[in-house]
């Protein structure tokens, strides 16, 4: 298969390192380009700190914990809580899928537990369809691919039973490393969350490895509708 860019939106800046950052170490090490959007700055994640610094530090955390697989950032469009399916917000995620052009896109599930990852999913959506229609107009030109989507898993696995799944036990490490970058949120999530974000990626890695047989693993559901769907497989 030829190599592919690979871009993963998630709402905010470690959602993607939490739930899907191994697959992506694994598209990287085999060649593939790979993207990264927070759609959110993450300017309501902690507390003590300004919005403005906040956003400041999540944002010079995403970059860093991307650099260390080679995954270029994009984004953000908005503040937390500011992902409203509303035509500016799909017109801007609209022009960054046309800056990266993918082969795949990763993203929440539509039935996560807070509104800015259910709000993402719908926004992929959306904006991953209109990007395709020349007539639509933005800096960037047309990506005439209908884009296949897959779903990562939720937090702690509820409401999601994977249709694929991803051996990440050689990219483990990178992955917690990717997550460590965002040293703002461990004591945040801790707190906030009442869960150690560290342990439970972890036991997520491991109960998805056992699923299919593997140390770690990580879980995705295909976006099963007409013209996204793909005979080959697009997971690595």
């Amino acid at each position: 298969m030829d190599k592919l860019k690979v871009l993963a939106v998630g709402a905010h800046p470690d959602d993607v390192e939490l739930l899907c950052a191994g697959t992506l170490a694994k598209f990287a090490r085999k060649g593939n380009k790979v993207f990264i959007i927070p759609l959110c700055n993450g300017d309501l994640g902690g507390k003590g700190i300004s919005r403005q610094e906040m956003a400041r530090v999540r944002n010079a955390e995403a970059k860093e914990s991307g650099a260390l697989i080679g995954a270029k950032v994009l984004g953000p469009i908005c503040s937390d809580l500011g992902t409203f399916l509303n035509k500016d917000n799909v017109h801007k995620l609209i022009d960054l899928i046309r800056q990266v052009m993918p082969d795949i896109i990763i993203t929440h599930s539509p039935d996560d537990y807070m509104s800015d990852h259910v709000n993402t999913s719908r926004l992929v959506f959306e904006a991953s369809f209109g990007a395709t229609l020349p007539n639509y107009k933005t800096r960037s030109k047309a990506h005439e691919l209908i884009v296949p989507v897959f779903y990562m898993d939720t937090l702690a696995g509820i409401n999601f039973l994977p249709t694929d799944y991803v051996d990440i036990t050689k990219e483990w490490e990178i992955k917690k490393e990717m997550f460590l970058c965002h040293r703002s949120q461990h004591g945040w999530l801790k707190g906030h969350h009442k869960a150690d974000a560290t342990e439970l990626m972890e036991a997520m890695a491991k109960f998805r490895g056992i699923q299919c047989g593997v140390k770690f693993a990580e879980g995705f559901r295909k976006m099963d509708v007409w013209g996204r769907l793909r005979p080959e497989r697009l997971l690595p």
